[in-house]
């Protein structure tokens, strides 16, 4: 019988919660989540003011003329031509937002619900071609339309994700045939 009372004796109750230590980490935690996020938005906000010299962007013309394609889908973002990690946001340009595309002789319309719109006159499309990424966004190889223009002294690509991505071989094939007659103008 001994042994039994032993065990009974040795018996202790459970540790009591440090309450002031565990709400002082949550609450440092929370200020540090709240720095990162602060000079996240103020590298943001500098690079915006580093790209100042971009002009501001074309608005679509009244009547454009007839639409070749549309596509409805996603704007990823912009960057330097050829550098897909060199984000620009100036003018809007690396806000994220669904978007309208309308290809017509005069230019690409883009149309972001909640963004500003932009348009692209046909004589600074430069290129189209398919991707797997940009700034921000890694897709499947092909999964991404990138479209290079010319805006001021810069060249520019823009990512765009079909909601249907079966088009994105018929606008790389549009847009280039129209950037080749374009040339030929010239």
């Amino acid at each position: 019988m001994t042994p039994v009372i032993l065990l009974a004796a040795e018996k202790e109750s459970a540790e009591v919660t440090d309450w002031a230590a565990r709400i002082g980490w949550v609450v440092g935690l929370a200020l540090f989540v709240a720095l990162v996020y602060w000079l996240m938005r103020e590298g943001w906000k500098w690079r915006g003011t580093l790209q100042g010299d971009l002009p501001e962007l074309h608005t679509a013309p009244d009547d454009p003329g007839p639409a070749k394609l549309t596509l409805s889908g996603r704007y990823h973002g912009s960057t330097t031509a050829g550098q897909w990690l060199d984000r620009i946001v100036a003018r809007g340009l690396g806000t994220r937002s669904r978007a309208e595309l309308t290809l017509t002789d005069a230019g690409l319309d883009v149309v972001r619900p909640g963004a500003d719109d932009f348009f692209v006159p046909a004589a600074a499309l430069r290129g189209a071609r398919l991707d797997k990424g940009i700034a921000g966004k890694v897709l499947t190889e092909g999964g991404l339309l990138v479209v290079t223009w010319a805006h001021g002294e810069r060249l520019i690509d823009s990512g765009f994700r079909s909601d249907r991505a079966a088009e994105h071989n018929e606008w790389v094939e549009t847009l280039n045939q129209m950037i080749n007659k374009t040339e030929g103008a010239r």
